[in-house]
């Protein structure tokens, strides 16, 4: 726990569980400036693990899902994290440097990837893995406004550069590591700050107007958007396709842990069931079955109050139908709609 990054939380209206910001009192704030100028989310309770030496890219190549041997300094990803079997374990996003690869993981996967690499080095593989989230915060602008908040305090606008690039920036006095991408699918971007200087950064993006939202919102945020996290859509149940992350897959890489599995899915058509939306009538309880009539079609794994109604993300078998289908989800009504984190690539060929 960061006191002073804490106590500045505090003095912003923040209340805290487990050390988390969790709300700022302020939803309707943050919605709006997410919209239309920027909000600032604190996920230093994510995971960040360091990945060096000589075989390291190698090493995550053959982990994931995603292309690591085509990355350069400065250039990054999302990938998937799978079992043998193709089962989700985390999505992760991958930042490479000169001399390592930064993973920003799940707040509840951290040591549970660190023991899952350890599992598959060898003693002859040049590779070293670290835990340094304690070392570092990490905060996301995001909105239509981050650029601009980063400008202010960098005096350089940052590039035009692909998801996931990133780039030393100094603010202020503090040099920090940003990133673009939010972690939803509003535009905005991550940063890397030494946990000695987070205060002094947060209290920076605070006062160029930069609006403090909760990780509650931010939860309601990737529930409406698709996002799928560890304990709820990524588990021992679904694979990457299943769960709309093809995006985060390259079919054109060689052999890793998963492959045969999702090659095999990808070449059938074999995915039969897929991650969405739900608009609901109410609040509905997580593991409901989800029907069309009597039939089970699936299974609800997040749900969420919203400015006007419920949401939830549903597993739909394919053969059921997609956006517009009308469901039950236990005692509530529902509507299944497309979200925009997610892609289904199959189905658009």
């Amino acid at each position: 726990m960061n006191q002073e990054l804490q106590n500045i939380q505090t003095s912003n209206g923040a209340t805290f569980q487990d050390s988390i910001p969790v709300s700022f009192g302020n939803n309707t704030q943050a919605i709006e400036a997410i919209k239309q100028g920027v909000a600032v989310c604190d996920r230093s309770h994510w995971g960040l693990i360091h990945i060096s030496d000589d075989d390291r890219l190698r090493f995550l190549h053959n982990q994931s899902t995603n292309n690591f041997n085509i990355l350069k300094p400065g250039e990054g990803c999302e990938t998937v994290f799978v079992t043998p079997t193709a089962r989700t374990i985390d999505l992760v996003t991958a930042y490479v440097t000169e001399d390592a690869v930064l993973l920003l993981v799940s707040p509840t996967r951290c040591q549970h990837l660190i023991e899952w690499f350890d599992r598959y080095l060898f003693p002859m593989d040049k590779v070293e893995v670290k835990d340094i989230s304690s070392e570092y915060a990490i905060f996301s602008l995001i909105g239509t406004e981050s650029k601009n908040s980063i400008a202010k305090l960098s005096g350089t606008t940052p590039p035009d550069t692909p998801h996931a690039s990133h780039q030393l920036m100094s603010l202020g006095n503090v040099e920090i590591r940003v990133a673009v991408g939010s972690g939803l699918a509003t535009e905005g971007y991550t940063l890397i700050v030494p946990v000695n200087n987070a205060a002094e950064v947060w209290q920076m993006l605070v006062e160029v107007g930069a609006v403090p939202m909760g990780d509650r919102l931010w939860q309601q945020l990737r529930i409406e958007q698709g996002r799928p996290v560890p304990d709820h859509e990524l588990t021992d149940d679904y694979n990457p396709l299943e769960a709309g992350l093809w995006n985060t897959i390259s079919f054109e890489k060689g052999c890793y842990i998963g492959q045969e599995t999702i090659a095999r899915l990808n070449t059938y058509k074999g995915v039969k069931q897929r991650l969405l939306g739900v608009r609901l009538s109410g609040m509905a309880e997580l593991g409901n079955v989800v029907k069309v009539g009597d039939e089970k079609v699936g299974k609800l794994t997040s749900c969420t109050e919203i400015n006007n109604g419920y949401f939830g993300l549903v597993y739909i078998k394919t053969k059921a139908g997609g956006a517009g289908l009308k469901v039950q989800v236990g005692d509530v009504e529902g509507e299944v709609v497309e979200v925009p984190f997610l892609t289904h690539q199959y189905l658009d060929n």
